[in-house]
């Protein structure tokens, strides 16, 4: 009973640090010109972090960084996620401007094939596995590598529902996602002891200009088969990941968390 009281008496609400809170702490947020990057570094700068954004495209970076607050808080890294050079100069720019590289956000993902499977071209399946897998894994290696082996921190890594069932016409784009639900728990493991935390985001169909094609022309019809009785938004997915990359969710690490609006807890879609 003494140890009880001892730990509450030291760690009182009005002397605890606030577990939300990512002052004084860096962000590298892959795919953050837009959607669900751009709401990921959103929330992560209004609880006082400061990010580093890359995307393929730099006018619509430079926007993004304005919209955040400008440069005292965000940067631009223009670049390929694919490129080894590129992955490296955003983990330096972060190290560099700000001090530090805390949290690493993996959020890009292409698909360029829609169709079955057995139809795929298999350079366009190669080049999504490596875009959207190896891409991930090579920048937590150099930020691995950088600043979080040694410093600790965590990692959020943006999965997908198709990673965890199969989905129509976008087969290609589930396979890499399901490999990434699986990279998420191994990192998990080997990274725990370095104080390193890794964990998944699993989204349904958010609105988004990237999945337009689920929904497009049709959003009604597609918005009743969820049991909150709409698509998910941005913003949905950031309020998760601040969470999950916060020290609010010391204890989790290795989980995928599905944000779908209830769709797989009632079945097929």
């Amino acid at each position: 009973m003494r140890a009880v009281t001892d730990a509450t008496t030291a760690a009182t609400p009005s002397t605890r640090p606030d577990p939300t809170s990512f002052a004084g702490r860096t962000a590298l947020v892959t795919g953050g010109s837009r959607g669900i990057g751009l709401a990921i570094a959103r929330s992560l700068v209004d609880r006082g972090a400061r990010v580093v954004l890359t995307a393929r495209k730099p006018d619509a970076l430079a926007e993004a960084v304005e919209s955040l607050g400008g440069p005292e808080l965000a940067v631009a890294v223009p670049g390929n996620a694919a490129d080894p050079e590129h992955r490296a100069e955003a983990v330096r720019t972060a190290v560099d401007t700000f001090g530090s590289l805390d949290h690493l956000v993996g959020n890009v993902g292409i698909n360029p094939v829609y169709g079955p499977l057995t139809e795929a071209p298999l350079d366009a399946f190669r080049k999504i596995l490596d875009t959207n897998v190896v891409g991930t894994l090579g920048l937590v290696q150099e930020a691995h590598r950088a600043w979080l082996g040694e410093h600790g921190g965590s990692i959020l890594i943006v999965a997908s529902v198709a990673g965890i069932k199969a989905s129509q016409n976008i087969g290609a784009y589930g396979v890499s996602k399901a490999a990434l639900v699986n990279l998420t728990t191994q990192l998990a493991v080997e990274l725990g002891p370095q104080r390193i935390r890794v964990n998944a985001v699993a989204p349904a169909v958010v609105k988004t200009k990237f999945a337009e094609a689920l929904f497009e022309g049709r959003e009604d019809a597609v918005s009743k088969q969820y049991p909150v009785g709409r698509l998910g938004v941005p913003e949905d997915i950031g309020e998760a990941a601040a969470y999950l990359l916060s020290d609010a969710a010391g204890w989790v690490t290795g989980q995928t968390m599905v944000l779908d609006g209830g769709a797989l807890s009632q079945g097929p879609i």
